[in-house]
């Protein structure tokens, strides 16, 4: 799912369960040593994707700490996004002579829960939200609106290793699967485009900018 709104240059490795052969490298399980075991699990599943990822890449892992605003320390040379979600887990990496930033969001098919959708989107994307909600019903476009704002995010901090609220940016969603972000801040990148999918129960939205 992720894979088909990536380009080429951007390697994916996905995973709908948690294999017995995931691990940890020291660093990275002392980061979750106190976390519940779903969360253990998915932090470990979705480190397992980027090793596999890093691999078909032929870039050596190393520990995915989380840094600042736990963002993942990937090795140099090389960009990458992580996301995770119940059912869920995707790495997506590239090298950064090809890759500018790629930011990758997976979310349940679902419905935001009540009153999420006025935290998070501005006035003009809840009158596009509920346009899009008449003439497509069936489609969680609250949920995707929020996913391609996570995207929006986890490829902006980066560029810019700045905190970006749900509100500086204006994003406009499509049917034909795309999406635009606006952003209302000082940004090196004045709009990113990105794509979404629905599948399986599952919606997913990623941004690339190729240098």
């Amino acid at each position: 799912m992720i894979a088909e709104i990536l380009p080429a240059a951007v390697v994916v490795e996905t995973a709908f369960s948690d294999p017995s052969e995931a691990r940890l490298e020291p660093e990275e399980a002392a980061v979750v040593t106190r976390a519940v075991e779903s969360r253990r699990q998915e932090f470990t599943t979705v480190r397992h994707c980027a090793r596999l990822a890093l691999g078909r890449l032929g870039v050596p892992y190393r520990p995915l700490v989380p840094g600042l605003r736990g963002a993942p320390s990937w090795p140099d040379g090389v960009v990458g996004s992580l996301t995770h979600c119940a059912g869920f887990r995707a790495a997506a990496v590239a090298h950064a002579a090809d890759v500018l930033s790629v930011g990758i969001d997976a979310e349940p098919a679902l419905p935001l829960p009540e009153g999420v959708l006025d935290a998070i989107a501005l006035p003009a994307e809840q009158r596009r939200d509920t346009a899009l909600t008449a003439d497509h019903p069936g489609i969680p476009w609250d949920r995707i609106l929020f996913s391609a704002k996570e995207s929006v995010y986890k490829t902006w901090f980066p560029l810019t290793h700045t905190f970006l609220d749900f509100s500086e940016a204006d994003l406009t969603l499509r049917p034909d699967g795309t999406f635009t972000a606006t952003l209302l801040v000082p940004s090196p990148l004045p709009t990113l485009a990105g794509r979404w999918r629905v599948h399986d129960g599952h919606l997913a939205t990623a941004i690339t900018v190729l240098r």
